[in-house]
């Protein structure tokens, strides 16, 4: 055996493998650490927020008045605009005045009829008197003359009474509106009877400005309320310093504002409720009686209160709240919440968060429970996570 050519066919069997060996890794892909996430995070802090209630009401007017006669007679004119704006007092409808013009005359005469007897009878008393002293009438007589004069005196009084009642029937020939307010359409026109105490109303006056709306509120809902207070939770101003705002049927805001004027005492078996009652301007008469509305009305403050963002803030299957906090060691860690109502793009939490808590609301979809993340505040730019191609991470650079 040639022992140089043996020692060269080897040398070049040991190159060829090396080479082999060394393509074979270039072709491999290389091993890449997992990136970590990005954990937007907002720090949890208090602060002292306003609790609202949105609850669903209707309006009503402040004062309303059926107009109806209080004479028998015929309506001679109506004096006003149907649907106008009307003043106490304002005449609304006459009644022909001469059937109680002639009674009020016929009174009085009667009047001065029983005045003018009752000054005979005055006379005659007094000089009766006179004689029984001298003896020259019997006691009898002088009685008799002093019964009549009380008699003239009481039949004055009667015929005054009368001459009042004919005036006052005379002045209800004006029917006048009793308050100020809208009056709606009139039931009667000019030459209709009417009579005293009829069942069917002449017409309706109502007043528009100010408003009431009566609002329904749960007794669960109350209870939490005083539960709240109790505990210092919540601090709750007086009844008729809270502010009601309203939304009208359409979606829009009513303009003003109105306030709290008192709840009442007894819930509604039916539907498990109390009314609470505001009352609003309404200056333009916006709000019309029977108008459907939805009221946010201020039911205290919450002096140190955590709002957590309502992205930040998921849903187990149960339907509880859950959330991910970055812990210290910057590992994601879940959290059972219990919220209250949502304020504004926030959630009130009651429980399961505390102030210096870092919540994760930005790729929460990207992060488990026990992950590590890197943690920026939120809404910071987006940045590539650790170890993607192209920052240093290992692999760049490598085919």
């Amino acid at each position: 055996m040639d022992i140089p050519k043996t020692r060269t066919f080897l040398a070049f069997a040991t190159v060829a493998v090396s080479l082999g060996l060394s393509l074979a890794a270039c072709g491999k892909k290389p091993q890449r650490t997992p990136p970590t996430p990005e954990a937007g995070v907002v720090v949890i802090k208090t602060q002292a927020v306003t609790l609202t209630s949105e609850l669903p009401g209707r309006t009503s007017p402040t004062a309303i008045s059926e107009v109806r006669p209080q004479i028998s007679g015929i309506v001679q004119a109506r004096l006003f605009t149907e649907g106008a704006n009307v003043k106490k007092g304002q005449v609304l409808y006459r009644i022909d005045p001469a059937p109680y013009r002639a009674a009020l005359n016929q009174a009085k005469a009667q009047l001065a009829s029983a005045q003018a007897t009752v000054a005979a009878a005055k006379l005659k008393a007094e000089r009766y008197a006179e004689l029984l002293k001298l003896n020259s009438i019997s006691r009898q007589d002088a009685d008799e003359a002093q019964a009549a004069y009380g008699q003239a005196r009481a039949a004055v009084q009667q015929s005054q009474a009368l001459v009042d009642t004919a005036s006052i029937n005379l002045g209800y020939t004006e029917i006048k509106s009793p308050i100020s307010g809208r009056i709606g359409r009139s039931d009667v026109t000019q030459g209709a009877l009417v009579t005293a105490g009829q069942a069917t109303a002449l017409a309706k006056v109502q007043t528009l400005d100010p408003i009431f709306v009566d609002l329904s509120q749960s007794t669960a809902e109350l209870l939490k309320l005083e539960r709240d207070v109790q505990s210092g939770y919540t601090q709750k101003g007086g009844a008729l310093n809270a502010k009601v705002t309203l939304t009208l049927e359409d979606g829009s805001s009513y303009p003003l504002p109105g306030k709290l004027e008192f709840t009442d005492i007894t819930e509604d078996p039916a539907s498990g409720a109390v009314i609470l009652r505001a009352v609003f301007p309404n200056p333009k008469g916006v709000l019309l009686p029977g108008m459907y509305v939805r009221a946010m009305v201020e039911e205290g403050v919450a002096p140190n209160a955590i709002l957590a963002p309502q992205p930040g803030v998921g849903r187990d299957p149960k339907g509880g709240a859950t959330a991910l906090v970055a812990n210290a060691q910057n590992k994601a860690e879940s959290r059972q919440l219990e919220t209250g109502q949502a304020i504004g793009p926030n959630w009130l939490v009651t429980k399961g968060l505390k102030p210096g808590d870092r919540l994760i609301v930005e790729g929460v979809q990207r992060i488990k429970p026990g992950d590590s993340v890197r943690v920026v505040p939120a809404g910071s730019a987006p940045r590539p996570p650790t170890g993607a191609p192209g920052q240093g991470g290992p692999g760049a650079g490598r085919p």
